[in-house]
């Protein structure tokens, strides 16, 4: 279907509004960040004398190479366990129809519903029962769990697309189930799961609601707990904050802009196929 010149201009503006929406915020951030430290910008504007020595400052104020370390660790942490354990969920449910599977995939499905700041509460008090408050596994257990309904949810996208007859043929050859799984079925599982990987990377790194409740010691929440640096006194410094800001964005926006093509692959390879 060949697309007109008034719908392709009125896409393009569409996108271009969408565009700088998203794009502007962060362009006042990176502003006012210049700024000399006390001040109050006004909107949109270009400090006569750029003070690019925020950024540093802001980097030993939040103690960021405590927290670049422990934010790694807690990814490394995270996002393995998750893929591994959704991954043989997403397969048990959606290609193996395990009894009950009519019943367990509404109930991940229920999990995408849930809210997640409604759980902050009952979370504090449990892991301080268990003895794990203030320490990274505080911010680890939660989020495996927590992440799995959307990554259940995923993974099943992919296994149902599949055609039976690979399937079929595997196990006219004699394939297991864990056969199926690990030397056929998960290779083909490559581009959704880099891309799930990809996007619970970005969401616990910049986990910072659970980092800053469950955590007190500072040095072991996630870069995005580093916010919670800049309180008090720096709560009042603006271009301190929005330079700290930035900081923690940076990790962020490289990822996307790296990753794009594998995000943008398994969307659309998830769209095409229901």
């Amino acid at each position: 279907m060949k697309i007109g010149r008034g719908e392709l201009f009125i896409g393009r503006a569409f996108l271009t509004i969408l565009m700088l929406i998203t794009v502007l915020p962060f362009i006042s951030i990176f502003l006012t960040a210049l700024h000399p430290s006390g001040t109050v910008p006004r909107g949109f504007e270009w400090p006569a004398d750029p003070q690019w020595g925020n950024f540093l400052e802001a980097f030993k104020v939040a103690n960021m190479t405590a927290l670049l370390s422990s934010s790694l660790y807690i990814v490394a942490a995270v996002v393995p366990v998750s893929l591994i354990i959704s991954t043989m969920a997403a397969f048990a449910i959606g290609l193996l129809r395990i009894p009950g599977s009519k019943f367990l995939f509404p109930l991940f499905v229920f999990g995408l519903t849930l809210p997640f700041g409604g759980i902050i509460v009952p979370l504090y008090y449990l892991e301080r029962w268990m003895g794990i408050y203030n320490t990274r596994l505080a911010i680890v257990l939660p989020l495996i769990g927590l992440y799995m309904p959307f990554a259940v949810f995923w993974m099943r996208a992919h296994f149902i697309s599949m055609p039976i007859e690979i399937t079929e043929a595997a196990r006219i050859d004699g394939a297991s189930a864990w056969d199926l799984f690990r030397r056929i079925h998960l290779p083909l599982a490559r581009a959704p799961l880099s891309s799930l990987g990809i996007l619970m990377s970005v969401w616990t790194w910049n986990q910072f609601l659970l980092a800053l409740v469950l955590v007190e010691d500072p040095t072991r929440r996630t870069m995005a707990g580093a916010l919670g640096a800049f309180q008090g006194h720096y709560a009042t410094n603006v271009p301190l904050l929005c330079a700290g800001t930035i900081l923690i964005l940076v990790p962020t926006l490289v990822v996307f802009v790296l990753f794009q093509r594998q995000i943008i692959t398994a969307l659309l390879q998830g769209s095409i196929k229901g």
